[in-house]
């Protein structure tokens, strides 16, 4: 089968209601498409038991269910993916940048965030399941940092060794440093005392 080389442009895979990249993209019955939350969440705001397209106008009853549009959604994963494969500044500049864990080996992106629950860090990419997914919401984000696991104290690291391999006397003797799980938990100690202290 012969490629086609289309041209298309970002505007026309944003969403008229939020203005970003369609997320989870549904298309009503008018044909106009929008990001499933945003245009539940218009949806929601109605009154009147008619549902409207926030474009055209068309009114709809009952309320049109929605369901994802998969080849859209695959078409806008691929411009995301395509405009962060030609953004040079995202690619590893050198010594001391820390790549993705997830990207293939061979066009490995930089690391913009590690996640100190995952131990792991992401690049732009694949760092969003963690800004758009609930339970991964919770994890605790920090600047990417080379060496995740090394950067932790013998307490932190005692669940990443397998049982009796030596290394949890290795870990105790070897750190010198701050652990980023201790510091995360006491910003979040410290944040809760000044809530608490707020509240009185």
């Amino acid at each position: 089968m012969a490629q086609a080389n289309i041209s298309v442009t970002e505007s026309q895979f944003r969403c008229p209601i939020c203005l970003d990249i369609l997320k989870d993209p549904v298309s009503i019955p008018c044909g106009h498409t929008y990001c499933m939350a945003c245009i539940n969440n218009y949806w929601d705001q109605t009154e009147s038991g008619q549902f409207s397209c926030p474009q055209c106008r068309e009114t709809f009853s009952p309320r049109p269910v929605l369901r994802r549009n998969t080849v859209l959604a695959e078409v806008v994963d691929k411009l995301k993916m395509s405009e962060i494969v030609t953004s040079p500044e995202l690619y590893l500049v050198g010594v001391g940048e820390v790549p993705c864990d997830f990207c293939p080996t061979e066009s490995k992106l930089r690391a913009v965030k590690s996640c100190l629950v995952c131990l792991a860090s992401f690049c732009e990419l694949h760092v969003a399941p963690h800004r758009e997914v609930g339970t991964l919401r919770r994890h605790k984000l920090v600047a990417a940092v080379e060496c995740l696991a090394e950067r932790l104290c013998a307490q932190h690291r005692l669940g990443l060794e397998p049982a009796g391999s030596g290394s949890e006397a290795e870990a105790a003797v070897e750190w010198s440093g701050d652990c980023l799980l201790c510091e995360a938990d006491q910003e979040e100690v410290h944040s809760v005392d000044a809530q608490r202290t707020r509240r009185q």
